[in-house]
């Protein structure tokens, strides 16, 4: 079914997924970005984890969109989970899945700035087949179809490799969201020719790893909507993606974490080394 989607008529459903895109952004995103009120934004589980009224209502459009794209498909989006969480179990059933983060660094929205993104993924039995992230405030389009490469604003896509011998510059998850052993982790990222700093939307870390602007990001929580769509946006720019075990990442769960996404394996390399001293350094 995903197959013939994207094989029958490849760019034209590539261009109605895009416009369903832009067009939930423009209806129910940027209406709102800098104009919210207070009773439009609410925490979920703590002042780091928001909700507003663009989030929902623009996954709402999505939701309705999509589904009408691809019939038989269904939608596994944040919110939809949020309230009912039941509705993640679909990453593993036979239907097509449209994973979806309508607004994904709600922080930043609410805050007024232009540093967040709507990602959407399409997937089946855990495999992510093709993906959507949209910078609306930013004016940027990026799309990645599983072994047809990456594509940002009509341009390909690469993610490159850095400099010999360069520091490198790797985004990590805030600490609010991580275990204590996620943060010994991650301590190690303090080391020589490494600079780490917090993340900002997920979202658009993966696309500063696609084109090259970043290094590597290293995560350490998995939820679907958050990384689907950024982890085919990276590989096929050319990047390379693996947990702390070594293995890929899984979208439906169950991952040695911290992960990693990065520029190449190299770097790749680099980083799950010094996040795998950081947990031994610790336990020793």
């Amino acid at each position: 079914m995903i197959e013939d989607f994207l094989a029958a008529d490849r760019a034209r459903n590539l261009r109605l997924v895009e416009e369903a895109v832009r067009a939930a952004a423009a209806a129910e995103i940027m209406p709102r970005h800098r104009q919210l009120a207070a009773h439009e934004i609410i925490e979920k589980s703590g002042p780091h984890d928001l909700v507003t009224a663009a989030d929902r209502l623009a996954e709402e459009h999505l939701t309705d969109a999509l589904t009408g794209l691809l019939p038989g498909s269904v939608v596994v989006g944040e919110e939809a989970v949020h309230a009912d969480p039941s509705v993640y179990d679909a990453l593993g059933g036979d239907a097509p899945v449209w994973i979806v983060d309508p607004v994904d660094g709600t922080r930043q929205f609410v805050r007024g700035e232009p540093g967040f993104c709507t990602l959407v993924a399409l997937a089946r039995h855990g495999e992510v087949y093709a993906s959507w992230t949209y910078a609306p405030a930013l004016g940027r389009f990026a799309v990645a179809v599983r072994g047809h490469g990456a594509m940002l604003d009509g341009e390909p896509l690469r993610s490159g490799s850095p400099a010999p011998g360069a520091v490198l510059e790797v985004a990590s998850s805030h600490p609010d969201f991580t275990t204590e052993a996620q943060k010994r982790s991650l301590l190690g990222l303090r080391t020589e020719g490494i600079a780490p700093r917090p993340c900002g939307s997920a979202g658009l870390e993966y696309l500063a790893v696609a084109s090259g602007e970043l290094d590597a990001v290293a995560f350490t929580w998995e939820y679907a909507w958050d990384h689907a769509a950024g982890l085919l946006l990276v590989t096929e720019a050319g990047g390379v993606q693996q947990t702390l075990s070594g293995t890929p990442f899984r979208i439906a769960g169950g991952n040695d974490l911290p992960f990693t996404a990065a520029r190449d394996a190299t770097v790749a390399g680099r980083v799950l080394g010094a996040l795998r001293a950081g947990r031994e350094g610790a336990a020793g």
